[in-house]
This record gives C-alpha cells, structure tokens and sequence, in this order.
C-alpha cells in the first residue's frame, strides 16, 4: 500500500541555511495493516505525511501510494486516500450533513450516492443528531468525528490519521477509536491505517507495528511487544537498606541479561533498578544471589516497559518530554544539535 525509497525532504529556511526535515527513509506498509509513527515534533513525521498525501512534493528518492507515484500521480493518490490532519476539515459555518455531502461530491460521488454516504458515516460516528448543526457548534470530540468522516466519504482503502486524538479528554479518545476501529473492521477488505501519535498508549494498543522516526530517519520498526523486548526490557526494581546497595547493585550487574542498573536513594532505603529481557524469570535468581551475599531486599517490584522506554534507550531521550513541544506549519526552527527539536517549516 505504501512503499518509500530513500525518501528526503529539505525546506531552504533562507539563502545560506537548509532544514533536513526527512533524511532518507525507506519503508514499506502492507494492505491492511495499522502502522503508528512515533517520534518527536521535529522529527519528520507529519513531513513525511505530507509527502505521502501529495501536499509537499520530496526534495528526492520515490514514494508509491496505493500503486501510484506521489509526484507523477498525485490525482490518483488523493482519490485513493483519506487523510485526517491535525486541523479541523469542517467548514465552520457549514452543516455536519452539508458537509459531507459536498466532500463526497468533491471526490466524484453523485448528490444521490454522497447523501446516502453522508448518512452511514454520521451514524457510524455517532453523529446523527448533529446532522443539522453548524460544525463551529460541535464539542471537540465531535469536531474530530466529523474529520474522521470526512477522511472516509469515499471509502478510502488508504487512511491517514496525523494527531488525531490531540487535545481529547480520555473518555473521547476512547470513544473516537473505539469509532475508527469498528469502522475499518466492518470494511469489506480492512482499511490500511498510518498514525502519527504522541499518545504512546495508543500505539502500544491499537498498531500492530511501530515506526520510530528521529531526526528525519527511522531509528525502528517492529511490533510494539519485538520493540519493548529487544530495546528495552522489564524494570526490576528491588529495595534495600543504603548499606547494601553498592553490593546489590554489583552483585545485579553480574547477571545474565542484565543490561542497566541504576541505585536511587530514598528516605531509610535505596533501590537498585535494573533492566532485563525477563524480569519474572530473572527475579528469583536476584533474590536467590542476595540472600546468599546476605543482602536483605525487603521488596521487589517488576514493571513492563513502555513504548517511551524504547525511545529512552534508542535516543536518550524521553519521548513524553519532547512530546510537549509545540509543532506545526511555520514554527520556528532551531540549528541542528541544539536541546530544542528542529521544527518543520512548510515554504
């Protein structure tokens, strides 16, 4: 469904000075598939997003989008695709049905088929009873129903979601995907997703692979679970009195699998963390080892890693943390290697 080869895109900030937004990425998607993108603002998701979707063409290296070229094609991409962006797609002064109906007929849908469309989707996103309001009087989880429909008038066998959930309460984030997936499962053939998202819970739910993007290149890609295992591993966190940290700490470093210990201080205690591809397994032979060094561990706790876990140990860096960076069309851009993300600059 999507097939990229060492995909670029530069944006010329000013006569002496070039941003490399998108630094070569490769990648291929599979029909039917629900792919997260995950990465820092600045990392070249929404970019590359907008490669994909025709809205910006690659400075170069090829894109294919559901069998076609993003630059010789871009008609065809566009009638193939759905894509809900981080702005709302609804015009403020339209009506919900309104709306639809004139995005059906955009796409080529005759008035008759586009109404009855209209109808499908605004029941489907539970939308009905807001058929007749302007859209500007939606609640914003309304607001991103109604992008969602529009991105699917059309029945798209392709669907972008950039941000999609962004400033949901968490009962409305459920109610949208539980919305979105019921939708691509009802589907004749199941509708390939791409998500970009700062909300790590719902790539660990919902995408059956993880891309991570930084500095405009994937740095991973596998199922969230391969990823979680292989680059991060299970915290095991085991208390024990100052006294015997040092030993337990050297005494943890010592066994199979272990890739990280660190020792934090607390009132009365210290606890020795450590990372491990099998934190139940490994923990009874902690304890065994320090009972035999006579070290007293008076509590152990075992912790599944997190999808923010694996960008830690990929980049050093939290991903929730840079996450709370602004973003979007026309912010400002910082050198490269600065603390601050580069920023995406639309010309």
């Amino acid at each position: 469904m999507i097939r990229t080869r060492a995909l670029t895109k530069d944006f010329e900030v000013s006569r002496t000075r070039t941003v490399h937004a998108v630094r070569g990425i490769s990648l291929d998607v599979a029909p039917g598939e629900l792919v997260a993108v995950l990465g820092p603002n600045g990392a070249g998701k929404t970019t590359t997003l907008r490669m994909l979707t025709t809205l910006v063409p690659p400075t170069s290296g090829t894109a294919e989008v559901a069998g076609y070229d993003v630059v010789a094609r871009p008609d065809a991409v566009r009638a193939a695709i759905g894509y809900v962006g981080q702005g709302g797609a609804g015009g403020a002064s339209q009506l919900v049905r309104d709306e639809l109906v004139t995005q059906g007929e955009i796409y080529g849908l005759d008035r008759r088929t586009a109404r009855g469309r209209a109808g499908d989707l605004l029941e489907a996103l539970d939308l009905t009873e807001q058929a007749d309001r302007k859209v500007e009087s939606l609640s914003g989880g309304q607001k991103r129903r109604l992008d969602v429909a529009i991105g699917l008038v059309h029945e798209p066998s392709l669907l972008f979601l950039d941000e999609p959930s962004t400033g949901l309460d968490p009962h409305n984030r459920a109610n949208l995907w539980d919305h979105i997936l019921r939708m691509r499962t009802a589907a004749a053939q199941p509708m390939t997703i791409v998500l970009t998202t700062h909300y790590l819970d719902e790539a660990d739910t919902f995408a059956e692979r993880v891309i991570v993007v930084d500095h405009g290149r994937v740095i991973a890609d596998d199922t969230a679970d391969a990823l979680k295992a292989e680059l991060a591993g299970d915290l095991v966190t085991l208390r024990v009195g100052h006294q015997d940290a040092a030993a337990l700490a050297a005494l943890a470093e010592r066994a199979p699998g272990t890739r990280t210990v660190r020792v934090e201080a607390g009132a009365g205690q210290s606890a020795v963390a450590i990372r491990t591809a099998d934190g139940p397994g490994a923990t009874p032979g902690l304890l065994r080892a320090a009972d035999a060094a006579g070290l007293a561990v008076s509590r152990v706790d075992v912790a599944r890693p997190t999808l923010d876990d694996v960008f830690l140990g990929l980049t050093g860096r939290s991903l929730r943390e840079t996450a709370a960076t602004p973003d979007g069309p026309g912010a400002r851009v910082e050198p490269a290697g600065t603390t601050t993300e580069k920023k995406e600059v639309l010309a």
